[in-house]
């Protein structure tokens, strides 16, 4: 498998004529990136990968809190919908834990998984945007097939969040602190403003989704 070790400048492979998925974990994305200290502009991550390789499909994977007048996942699932991604969703179980404290429990690896797997055969390269463990061995099954898989996260959180077997198994890891600049917003914007043209939603209540 291919691991890059490299010095210098921040490098990735990847073909041009690659057929490229990706298949992005939103809450786990979410979690990465403001830990990082920065908003994801989705607009601008998708023409960034599109630069450098033929991209056929952008999925991104969120449990949808639906109270009763208005989803706070609305926005940035709409802005989805109709700029370029896959949107794939269920309903999130919110529930107050024994400290009082209020959480979200939505788990989308089944619904990713099988996405990766049934398009494994006309794609050659997958491009999984999370560092949860429980990927290892979907990553692994699809190598099998001849697929090339990337893993976007991050070692420099604290803790990291990409488990060690995931970064490992993959061909090539991307850590997410060195694109991001490609394809960020600040998150110093102040409450409320109106988003530009390339701007896109952040995701609201991830910081509270519990994997389960």
């Amino acid at each position: 498998m291919l691991n890059q070790r490299r010095k210098g400048p921040y490098l990735m492979h990847f073909l041009p004529t690659e057929r490229v998925a990706l298949f992005i974990d939103g809450a786990n994305l979410y979690s990465a990136s403001r830990n990082l200290g920065f908003d994801v502009d989705y607009r601008n991550l998708l023409d960034y990968f599109r630069k450098k390789c033929h991209v056929i499909r952008a999925y991104y994977y969120s449990a949808v809190l639906e109270t009763e007048e208005y989803s706070p996942l609305k926005p940035l699932t709409d802005w989805l919908a109709y700029n370029g991604y896959t949107l794939v969703t269920k309903p999130a179980k919110e529930f107050t834990d024994s400290t009082g404290r209020r959480r979200v429990k939505g788990n989308m690896d089944i619904e990713l998984a099988i996405d990766m797997l049934e398009l494994a055969d006309k794609i050659d390269h997958a491009v999984l945007f999370s560092g949860d463990s429980d990927f290892r061995r979907l990553v692994e099954a699809v190598q099998r097939r001849g697929v090339r898989v990337s893993v976007v996260s991050s070692i420099r959180t604290t803790p990291p969040m990409v488990a060690d077997e995931l970064r490992r198994q993959a061909d090539q890891f991307l850590e997410l602190a060195e694109i991001a600049p490609e394809f960020t917003r600040r998150q110093m914007e102040p409450r409320g403003a109106r988003m530009s043209l390339r701007q896109t939603p952040a995701e609201p209540f991830a910081d509270s989704a519990e994997a389960g």
